[in-house]
Parts: C-alpha cells; structure tokens; sequence
C-alpha cells in the first residue's frame, strides 16, 4: 500500500478535537471536504447557508444548517447558529463592552423574532454550569444578574407595566454536585411552571486559542451540558423538554492539543513573516532593537496564515513536523501528551474577570432583548 493510500484510510476521527462553535464545526466540514476530493477548499457546504457582516471590530457570523446530510457533514445539529465575534473583549475596554452588549441584545431580539417567539411568550432562563469552578461558572453568574418578573406576573400583576414579559430563572447545579441530571431538574421546573421558551447559558469548548473570551453563539438546537469536555450528559432541546430551546454560550476552555498545534501555526507565521521581511528588508530598522521590547500599547495582530512557508520552507523550519497536515498534527500531538497525562482543558489566567464582565454582558443584552421596556440606556437600573 503507497503512502497517499495510507493517508486516505487512516481514521483520524478519535483524535477529532472538540469544539461547541458552529463556526468551527463548518470550517472542519470544509477541510475534510477539500482533504476528500484533493482540490482547494470550497466556500459552501451543500446545505449550509453562511452570512456575515462587520460592525465596529465586531464580526457577526449565521450559520443555517438546513439539511440533515448536512448536519450529519458539519457535526451540529439542523437549525440556526448565530455567532458574535469580538477579539477587543480581550483589552476590557468598557465602551467596547457596551457596544457588543448593545449588538447582541439587537442580534438576540431578531434571532427570537426569527424562530417565532412572540414578545409576550414566558422564558425560563436556565444558568447551566458548576459555579464552583470559575470557567465553568458563566450560566449561574448570567442569573445572578437576570431580570426575573415571573413572581410579579402572578402576584402583582396589575403593577407590571407594558413591555415586560414573565421570566423566571434557575441554576440547577451539575451531576457532581445535585446526584442529579440537569435534564430531569429542568424538565420538572418546566413541567410546573409552563414557560413557553427556555433560554439555557453555558460556558462551552473552543477548538482554537483566537476565539477564547471573544466569542458569543446563540442557537435554537438546544444544548448539551459537559459535551465540550466529553461529559455526555442527556440534552436540552424541543424533544427533550417539549418547547424551544435556545443556547447561548461563549468559550472559556481549550483543548491542550489545540494550544500546542495553534503554538506551531503561529511560530512558522511568525517565521515565515520574518523571513519575507528579511528578504524585502523591510524589517532593517528594527535591527537594533533588544527582542521582546516594545514601546508604548501595542494592538494584538490578527494571525494570518498567508505568512505559513510552503511544504520546503516549514520542512526547514521545523522538519517532518511542519509539513504534517492540520489533522495529523493534532493527532501527534494527541499521541505525545495523552501517556504523558498532559492532555488538558486549559483556560486563560484572566478568566476571574472575563467570568464576571461577560455574565453582567450576557445577562444585560438578554434582559433588553426579552424586555421591550428595557434597552441599553435603562438595563443598569434593572441589574445589579
């Protein structure tokens, strides 16, 4: 058997690294579809419906998934994802934060209008996570921070103003802590208390460093607690509850391997723009300056990976490693650290704070969004 004939059936599925992202799920969709029929990667999946549009460094990204077969390509399930990328979060500038805050809540009252859920349609606010365990505790701190009026329909009804609509909330904790599925707490709640829509919160699983602490998605499939670290718990979704189902989480964790083979991407960027430079000698008045010095607030670069050597330069740089395919990568890398016991989920050192300035984020543009009377000027009076 040659080579290419061994690299068309070896199985690369068990080392897949797992992500929550839509986004991703479709770019891996795409790789595997170029990899399958050696040509360059395409724009579209048969099945999939991208749009996307930019606003003030903020990206927003639909994903229609409206085929099974396609669902069954991309890995997530048929229905529609809304994903707000913003890698400023990262600076904690607080007039950046208000304008994701505003841009989302606008996004999440159109996504509501979209999927057919009436302005004055019940909503169950579900806080999903372990609030012991910081990067797992965004749902309980999104509730903490909730505008909740469903006591005040039913006990105050006639002192409850035009705009509002009854919304109640719950952190039913994880298995580790209840000995109970999140699924059954959730699914008595809803079957006492009738809402018509459930809103469930989650920190989630990325597949790349970049979108760590800078990404948003909103879906109406539902959700499934513990799937980004390999906990398959019983889902949160229309079959399973008996009513809509919508998901919004942001990443908080990364997958080590993911870490290791995006260090690698990035220093064979970061070599191969050096060496260009070097070339077109752009880079001599910097000739003088110690490595690692900087001068006043530098802007993070984006990572371009038009600066990657080919398959001669990156063999040079790096050897058999650097002309080793994405998958492949990932697989090797899997390889070494799994014995090792260095296969981790890793989150940032600053997740304290994005913890806290993203749940108050997620919990003002939910109540404006499920709240006619409230907008961005007014949430502040209504959240503490």
């Amino acid at each position: 058997m040659t080579d290419n004939q061994q690299k068309q059936h070896l199985d690369l599925s068990p080392y897949q690294i797992r992500t929550d992202l839509a986004v991703e799920a479709h770019q891996l969709a795409l790789e595997k579809q170029a990899q399958a029929e050696r040509a360059e990667k395409k724009d579209a999946i048969d099945g999939v419906r991208i749009d996307e549009f930019e606003e003030d460094d903020i990206k927003v990204i639909k994903v229609h998934i409206d085929t099974q077969e396609a669902a069954e390509r991309v890995g997530k399930q048929k229905g529609r994802y809304l994903t707000i990328e913003a890698k400023r979060l990262r600076q904690k500038d607080s007039d950046f934060q208000d304008k994701v805050t505003t841009l989302m809540a606008n996004q999440f009252y159109q996504f509501l209008h979209e999927i057919g859920i009436p302005s004055h349609a019940s909503c169950l606010v579900v806080g999903l996570g372990n609030w012991n365990i910081t990067p797992d505790a965004l749902g309980p701190i999104v509730v903490e921070h909730m505008i909740v009026t469903r006591h005040l329909f039913k006990l105050q009804p006639d002192q409850v103003e035009e705009g509002f609509r009854p919304v109640s909330a719950l952190t039913p904790g994880v298995m580790g802590l209840t000995g109970m599925e999140t699924s059954d707490i959730i699914r008595g709640v809803v079957n006492e208390t009738k809402p018509d829509f459930v809103v469930a919160v989650d920190a989630l699983a990325a597949r790349s460093i970049e979108r760590l602490n800078t990404t948003i998605q909103i879906s109406d499939t539902g959700i499934h607690p513990g799937s980004g670290v390999g906990n398959k718990r019983v889902g949160l979704n229309r079959e399973t509850l008996g009513i809509p189902v919508i998901a919004v989480g942001v990443p908080t964790v990364v997958d080590a391997t993911s870490i290791v083979s995006d260090a690698i991407d990035f220093l064979l960027a970061h070599l191969g723009k050096e060496m260009r430079d070097q070339e077109e000698g752009t880079n001599a008045r910097r000739a003088l300056v110690p490595g690692g010095m900087s001068f006043g607030f530098q802007k993070p670069e984006d990572f371009d990976p038009s600066t990657i050597p080919d398959e001669e330069g990156r063999r040079a740089l790096l050897g058999l490693v650097g002309t080793l395919e994405d998958q492949e990568k990932r697989q090797l890398i899997y390889e070494v650290l799994k014995p090792l016991g260095h296969h981790l989920i890793v989150t940032p050192k600053e997740v304290d704070e994005f913890i806290d300035d993203m749940g108050n984020m997620l919990a003002n543009a939910i109540s404006a969004a499920l709240h006619e009377k409230i907008d961005m000027s007014n949430v502040s009076a209504y959240t503490h």
